[in-house]
């Protein structure tokens, strides 16, 4: 008998596989520096972050409306704050204003344990949205300044995917401290994040500096004015970012509308729910790399934004079915809109950082996050409750305004990132507006 032999492509598509598995490793010594931080950032929250409803409930003694509550103030204090953050991280430099907000955001976790009542739970949220505010505009600040610019888009998608296995480890880790149902140990969970938060602080602090750091040290280059206009000039960026934060209540659909419309209107069992968002971390964890590849022009991240407002209003038509299907095919149905509403996060996702990278003035991009930021709460701030509304409430024809809304949001923005480009071209450095990727 002539021995079986293995077929000839099998090499080949081991090849195959291991290259693919390559990819998801970042190419550098400095993009896996920074996905192992957003590695450290998000364990650590993501443990707090799993439990945090039971531990406001049980140990602070909040009920469900003060959780909300807090959480609608902080959101406004951020809105509030996020203009002057941004110019807090020019002044004293990205990598500097990153570590001192993540040092004083992790010691914060340490007061969790010996708080009370609505007030300190309210005071405690209120600060650490003041903390984390100048924290992530320096982050964002510090990767454009740092990375080469053909390896930004890039960098930012393998740092999206360490946070999304974070959080999933975070999760695991405080699914064991629940399991346990023990209220102790669930009191002393905060200690864990902190612990993480410090190490996460000391990994920053080894991070190299950035340009604009090297500039703020420069004692005789500290107080020279900063040449160019200010973002609030920039009509084009802020409109960008407007229409970028309506197209970013793709996460409101993900995490919010569609899990509610699964529970109120439609026959489906509740541990879908499970499987809807384990298939929105494994995409998120493995696809950044590949949805970011080819995102190199701002004509590719316009033809993003097309493709995540294509998905985002096929998501939209696919639930609207699921108001009048039952068994198998609800579950399909609404897994299938679950799965094209992550395509449309991942689309746009990619877009935004080849905006951030070629629009931004980097003189400024402290200045400039903090109008993005605010510009984009503007938004997104309204969405969880008027899309709950509409969906609930109107059913199906309140799934098709939402999909008008998103149609909108993306013919918006192509004539705003245009818009953007001009201004860049004029009154900005050249380097602002070449491509990436």
């Amino acid at each position: 008998m002539r021995p079986v032999t293995q077929p000839p492509s099998t090499p080949t598509q081991a090849r195959r596989v291991l290259a693919a598995a390559k990819r998801l490793i970042p190419p550098t010594p400095l993009s896996r520096r920074l996905a192992l931080q957003s590695l450290l950032f998000a364990t650590g929250f993501g443990t707090f972050l799993t439990g945090s409803a039971v531990y406001f409930t049980k140990l602070v003694g909040l009920s469900a409306s003060q959780v909300g509550v807090g959480l609608s103030v902080a959101a406004v204090v951020a809105f509030l704050a996020a203009y002057p953050a941004g110019r807090v991280v020019d002044i004293i430099g990205p990598k500097r204003t990153w570590a001192v907000c993540t040092l004083v955001g992790a010691l914060m976790f340490a007061l969790w344990p010996f708080l009370h009542g609505f007030a300190a739970y309210l005071a405690v949220t209120v600060v650490f949205e003041l903390v984390q505010n100048p924290g992530g505009a320096g982050r964002n600040a510090y990767i454009l300044d740092v990375m080469p610019e053909k390896e930004r888009v890039q960098t930012q998608a393998y740092m999206y995917s360490s946070l999304n296995v974070g959080f999933t480890l975070g999760a695991l880790i405080s699914g064991v401290a629940l399991a346990l149902d023990n209220l102790t140990v669930l009191r002393w969970m905060p200690i864990v994040t902190l612990v993480l938060g410090l190490v996460n602080a000391f990994f920053i602090v080894r991070l190299p500096r950035a340009e604009r750091d090297v500039r703020v040290a420069d004692k005789s280059r500290r107080k020279e004015p900063v040449p160019g206009p200010g973002a609030l000039r920039n009509r084009g960026w802020m409109a960008l970012n407007f229409f970028a934060g309506v197209l970013e209540t793709n996460q409101v659909l993900l995490n919010v509308v569609i899990p509610l419309w699964l529970v109120e209107k439609t026959d489906s069992p509740h541990w879908l729910l499970a499987w809807l968002f384990g298939t929105n971390t494994v995409m998120c964890i493995f696809l950044p790399a590949y949805t970011s590849r080819g995102v190199r022009t701002i004509d590719d991240a316009l033809k993003g934004i097309r493709i995540s407002g294509a998905f985002f209003v096929l998501s939209c038509l696919i639930t609207l079915l699921t108001h009048s299907t039952v068994g198998f095919l609800t579950v399909l149905l609404v897994w299938l809109g679950h799965v094209t509403v992550t395509g449309a996060e991942l689309a746009n996702s990619a877009s935004e950082w080849a905006f951030q990278a070629q629009l931004m003035d980097p003189r400024r991009r402290g200045e400039y996050g903090g109008v993005g930021q605010v510009f984009k709460t503007a938004g997104d701030g309204w969405a969880p409750a008027v899309f709950t509304f509409l969906a609930i409430s109107w059913g199906p024809a309140g799934w098709l305004v939402i999909a008008a809304i998103a149609v909108i949001a993306t013919l918006g923005m192509a004539p705003a990132v245009r818009s953007a480009q001009r201004f860049a071209a004029r009154e900005l450095p050249p380097v602002a507006t070449e491509p990436v990727g």
